[in-house]
């Protein structure tokens, strides 16, 4: 796995608070068999009406093409568990998210992705909002090491949990690839735990 120490991309963003995951992916589009299809379909009912028109959304706008960097309000990521919500979001080429705080359990799962989600005072975030939508392609810096973003002129501290930013940055944050990797060693310890054998 690579150690995530900078970001670099354009950003996007997603007003209001209380952005839940099947906002972020309805629940329909949870039927298939690997997440390699997810990209399509984040905020896929705000991006579209009822025939496949497209409808007025950051995702839709031409401007922010190739964006990687997510910037929303509060509490985002909230609701179910489901997985497939940051799957679709990275596969759509979201690399970072920036956010006033997130659901918890949301967090968790862009960490298991590679995908880090740094927090913001509110008037810091509006800035950035206000920022983005005014300057489309202009680049924005994560640097997970400093805990720092850089954007224009500006520099701001920024927080994030503590233990996934170790584990971005020692690259150790997929925790199944880890197991895999490990699989000779936990089978040879679970063969040597009697109430593991039968």
């Amino acid at each position: 796995m690579p150690k995530i120490i900078r970001i670099k991309g354009t950003g996007i963003v997603t007003r209001g608070n209380d952005i839940d995951t099947d906002r972020i992916i309805p629940a329909r589009y949870m039927k298939e068999v690997t997440f390699a299809s997810m990209g399509k379909y984040p905020f896929f009912d705000e991006r579209f009406d009822e025939n496949g028109n497209k409808k007025a959304h950051p995702f839709n706008d031409e401007r922010f093409n190739g964006a990687s960097v997510l910037v929303v309000n509060k509490n985002f990521g909230c609701g179910s568990s489901r997985e497939h919500a940051p799957q679709a979001l990275m596969r759509w080429g979201i690399k970072a998210i920036v956010g006033e705080s997130f659901a918890e359990i949301f967090s968790g799962n862009c960490t298991m992705m590679g995908v880090p989600t740094i927090t913001l005072p509110k008037e810091e975030i509006d800035e950035l909002m206000d920022f983005i939508e005014e300057n489309p392609g202009h680049e924005i810096i994560i640097d997970i090491s400093k805990k720092e973003i850089e954007y224009a002129e500006d520099k701001a501290p920024f927080s994030m949990k503590e233990s996934s930013r170790k584990s971005l940055l020692e690259g150790t944050w997929d925790s199944t690839r880890l197991l895999l990797e490990a699989r000779e060693g936990i089978e040879s310890v679970a063969g040597k735990l009697p109430y593991l054998k039968f």
